[in-house]
């Protein structure tokens, strides 16, 4: 009997309670409720709960913090992909006045523009959004922290200025693009900016003692943009699945690859924590999986969403206190889980449909000086270039349609690759950036700068 691939095992699905509930007990959250996606599809939920009676499920709304800045982000990249503006666009191009204009559009998602993490005091999550009617309210007489462009600073107000910049340029809320734009179109009809039936109420623990507060719920008002959603593990597992493949509606699979790129400077700090930041989505390398997605947090309330886009695996986390359990963790854990019990099953090798001659021509193995490199025709009708042994600079390569191609990541990206012919139309060898790559290590006649000894290569006498 075979189990269908959809479905996770029971030992997986037990490993998956196991650890939710170790997260609920130890980390002290009134509840807790996750779920798991696998290709393309919701394929675990479950919760814990201190009430007696049904737990949260896959329905129930939490407020998701700063997960808000996703979808935010989303919205700007729309207005790109229309041509309506440049990430290189200084804001004040767009939004004139604001007094932090210099920033651009791509630092604002990045985090990078150098603003200030919070809005003025009083502080912002737990007060009305009404004592920050205006931008100036939001940004205060100061609102700078660093040069513009020069590290990864976290900044709420950031996104807020984003948010503006949406309500400008389409002429509407921010909220009504938001529903219109990505909501509607991804069926994620259990988001919002207001809490609907059914939703979890917020809770502050107390470090010390078992015992709760109630926490305020607040119209953040202008601050909506960074931080103001409220969804299910239902909704976030459909999002998640766009932001690891994209959907035609919304924004493309090319520009969400964009989102999950890291886009800031790493501190020192992040580097060894193994962590930056994309175009509104944070990056981590943890236990050897590249994982990207986004935690949020609000008086009373935790989320996190966290996504292998090569495990073709995603969670998401959600509890109702202001602190307890490290949801990130959680969250990687799920995915780590999934993955490890049950790897990814590759497609089955085809061969491809044709290769062009002279790709076929250039296949095989290069040498730079005397590292070896083999050069690929792959399945999605790019080439790569990478070393035979080792690390080293490495790429894939999109044809021109004119006998060359352009390098698409890592040291090589925009850089061109071409093949220098001799009058017979034979290959000398390859020009990749200036780089001399031939078919044998200092080969003889080839054109190798600084030329080849003619004496050849030697041992020692």
């Amino acid at each position: 009997m075979t189990t269908p691939q959809e479905e996770l095992l029971p030992g997986t699905r037990r490993a998956l309670l196991h650890r939710i509930a170790v997260a609920q007990a130890e980390g002290r959250a009134p509840s807790l409720v996750a779920a798991v996606v696998r290709e393309g599809r919701a394929v675990w939920h479950g919760a814990r709960t201190s009430v007696e009676g049904h737990g949260p499920d896959e329905n129930v709304q939490f407020r998701i913090g700063s997960i808000t800045k996703t979808f935010t982000a989303v919205l700007v990249l729309r207005l790109r992909d229309e041509g309506v503006l440049d990430l290189g666009d200084p804001l004040e191009k767009h939004v004139p006045g604001t007094g932090a204009g210099e920033a651009t559009i791509a630092e604002l998602l990045a985090h990078t523009s150098g603003l200030a993490a919070e809005s003025p005091a009083p502080w912002w999550e737990r007060t009305p959004g009404s004592l920050r009617p205006e931008l100036a309210d939001v940004l205060g007489e100061k609102p700078f922290r660093h040069p513009v462009g020069r590290r990864h600073h976290y900044s709420n107000p950031g996104y807020t200025l984003l948010g503006a910049l949406v309500e400008k340029l389409r002429g509407a809320p921010w909220v009504e693009v938001l529903r219109r734009e990505v909501l509607e179109p991804l069926g994620l009809d259990r988001t919002s900016t207001r809490p609907r039936a059914p939703h979890a109420g917020g809770w502050a623990v107390h470090p010390w003692a078992d015992v709760m507060l109630p926490e305020p719920i607040e119209d953040l008002g202008r601050m909506a943009p960074a931080g103001q959603l409220w969804s299910t593990t239902g909704d976030l597992a459909r999002f998640a699945v766009f932001l690891a493949k994209g959907d035609d509606r919304v924004l493309s699979a090319g520009t969400v690859r964009e989102m999950r790129t890291p886009a800031a400077p790493a501190e020192a700090a992040d580097v060894v924590d193994g962590a930056t930041y994309g175009l509104g989505l944070q990056i981590q390398h943890r236990d050897g999986r590249l994982l990207v997605g986004h935690s949020g947090s609000l008086p009373g309330f935790l989320a996190n969403l966290t996504i292998s886009v090569a495990d073709d695996v995603a969670a998401v986390v959600l509890a109702n206190c202001t602190s307890g359990p490290q949801l990130s963790a959680v969250g990687a854990d799920l995915v780590r889980i999934v993955a490890e019990a049950e790897p990814r099953i590759p497609d089955p090798w085809r061969p491809l449909s044709e290769v062009e001659a002279p790709v076929l021509e250039l296949a095989g193995q290069w040498y730079w000086g005397t590292q070896a490199f083999a050069l690929r025709a792959t399945a999605d009708g790019l080439v790569s270039l990478e070393p035979l042994s080792g690390n080293g600079r490495r790429s894939r390569f999109r044809a021109n349609g004119d006998g060359t191609w352009t390098g698409l990541e890592g040291y090589y990206a925009g850089e061109l690759l071409k093949a220098v012919r001799r009058p017979d139309g034979s290959v000398s060898h390859l020009d990749l950036g200036s780089f001399v790559f031939t078919r044998q290590p200092y080969e003889e006649g080839a054109s190798v700068p600084g030329g080849v000894d003619s004496e050849g290569w030697r041992g020692i006498g």
